[in-house]
Formats: structure tokens, sequence, C-alpha cells
């Protein structure tokens, strides 16, 4: 073999490397304006019933800063793969047509990545098949994304906000005006998987409806056909929300006499 066809293979592995790195359960890769989140994997020891119980429209934060493997799994429930055959995702969707984009409004010093380093703040558009962050553009935007929100402080207060985008004609191209209607109950169906991921991470978060969508659109550098539909402030909660199975049963059982 000669020196200049191995120094060919050296070089071309070292740029295979640097271009698709390895990545350990866990680890965060950064690549240029790429963030490789860490892998998805079980987390938690809470049951889907104890989600169900506790899940609440919590809008009182803490001011701590989230993980960066919460808002993996956060991000993950909301859109990750869950089937690698068809790449089917983690909420269902009309044809699988997938008519959503998530973006992530990411504050200053809001989400620690570890050893008291946190993620830039800034705009980030997830990926979804390669599960990462993307930066759109620097800059804590949650005080901006608030005034669009018509200053509910939650958006503010949040360590991130979560936008959910839809392209209508993703869904509409094949079921015409219905497609409206089915983008909509997905976008609930992704709503509420974050709000059961964030409750059994410990963290809290609420459905935001009331804003202004160009403002929203142009804070995130939306895409023209890109349409805000949800934003989904995340944060620690400042009272977290506690009840029993035997408290609900009480009231059943009151209420059947």
């Amino acid at each position: 073999m000669s020196i200049a066809f191995t120094l060919f293979i050296v070089l071309y592995s070292l740029q295979l490397a640097l271009w698709h790195p390895s990545q350990q359960v866990g680890e965060v890769v950064v690549v240029d304006n790429e963030i490789l989140l860490p892998l998805p994997r079980k987390t938690t020891s809470m049951v889907v019933e104890e989600a169900i119980l506790h899940r609440r429209s919590i809008r009182d934060y803490t001011g701590e800063p989230i993980t960066i493997e919460q808002l993996s799994m956060i991000l993950w429930a909301a859109q990750g793969i869950t089937n690698t055959q068809w790449r089917f995702r983690a909420a269902p969707s009309a044809g699988a047509t997938y008519p959503l984009e998530i973006y992530v409004v990411v504050g200053e010093n809001s989400v620690l990545v570890g050893n008291n380093t946190f993620l830039e703040a800034g705009v980030y558009k997830y990926d979804v098949y390669r599960h990462s962050l993307v930066l759109v553009k620097k800059g804590d935007y949650r005080a901006e994304l608030a005034r669009a929100a018509l200053d509910q402080r939650w958006v503010r207060e949040a360590a991130v906000n979560i936008v959910i985008c839809a392209v209508y004609e993703r869904t509409t191209s094949r079921y015409g005006e219905r497609g409206i209607r089915y983008v909509h109950m997905e976008v609930g169906h992704v709503g509420q998987n974050i709000y059961l991921m964030a409750t059994a991470l410990g963290l809290g978060t609420v459905a935001v409806g009331a804003f202004f969508d160009d403002h929203v659109a142009d804070i995130i550098n939306a895409e023209p056909d890109e349409h805000p539909l949800y934003i989904m402030p995340i944060g620690v909660p400042a009272r977290p929300y506690v009840i029993s199975f035997e408290e609900i049963n009480s009231f059943y059982e009151s209420m059947r006499r």
C-alpha cells in the first residue's frame, strides 16, 4: 500500500469522525452549530398512571436551570423516533405526514450541560432524525417571546420555551381541508406528550396559545410555510402539584353516594 493511499485513508477516516462523531448514552457532542443531544433512555421511575395523575399546567418556576438530559427526553417525547423501519414518531400523525416542526428558545444559563457549563442562549431547531438541536440564532429571546405572547410572564421566566409550528401543506396535500383538523389534533398529541414527560422528569409546563403568530415566527426565524401553534414553557416548578389516588378515589366515592 502506497504512502499516499495510506494518508488518504487516514484523512478520510478523520473527516468521517469529525462529521459523524460516535456518541455514548448521556453524552453531548457539538459539531459546528449542531448540538447532538444525549441519546434517549429510560430516565424516570414514574409510571404512566402517576404522570397522568400529576399532570398540571404549571406557570410558576424557580428560575433554576433544567439539564440537557431533561431537554433531550422532552424533545424525544414530542417528536422522537420510535420505529426505525418506518421512522414513526412518539406522537401519532395522520398518514405519517408529520407536519410539525419544533423550535427551542433557550435562555441564558438555563440549560445545564455539565461542570457548571450551559447551553448557549439562542433559538434552536430540533432535527428529528439526528436527535439534535441546530442553532438558528444566538441570544436570549425569552422576553421578546413573552411580549409576543401578550406578556405572559411564564414565557419569560421559564428555562426554555418549545415552539411548535405546523407546515399544513404536508397533510392537506393528502387530505385536503380535512388535513387542517388532523394537524391540530396532532399538535395536541405532541403537547400532551410534552406535559407527561415534563411531569415524569419533575418539571412543569403549560400550553400557551395566545400570541401574535407573525411576531413569534419572526423571533424564531421560522420558514414562510411554518405556522406557530403552541408555545410550551419548560421550567422547574415553584410549587409541584401533588395528589394521590386515594384522594381522587375519595372524591369518586363521595359522588356515588
